[in-house]
């Protein structure tokens, strides 16, 4: 299932979309979640934390069925 997250900027870090889409608690949980490649950026693993999201991209986290689609807000 696809999920609309919604953003007002330009882009959001990586870390923080994680976070305020609730897949993780903290930064802490975003962080080992990214380190240990568990997250696909546009079908692609991604390692970088601080990495720019912005809309159209999407965001997969494995062990998980949803997608998150960064959509302007």
């Amino acid at each position: 299932m696809i999920v609309k997250q919604a953003i007002h900027t330009d882009y959001i870090r990586l870390q923080d979309l994680l976070k305020l889409t609730g897949d993780a608690n903290t930064g802490g949980q975003a962080k080992l979640m990214i380190q240990d490649g568990m997250v696909l950026i546009n079908n692609q693993v991604c390692l970088e934390r601080g990495k720019k999201i912005r809309v159209g991209d999407i965001v997969k986290i494995l062990n998980s069925n949803d997608e998150i689609e960064v959509v302007a807000e």
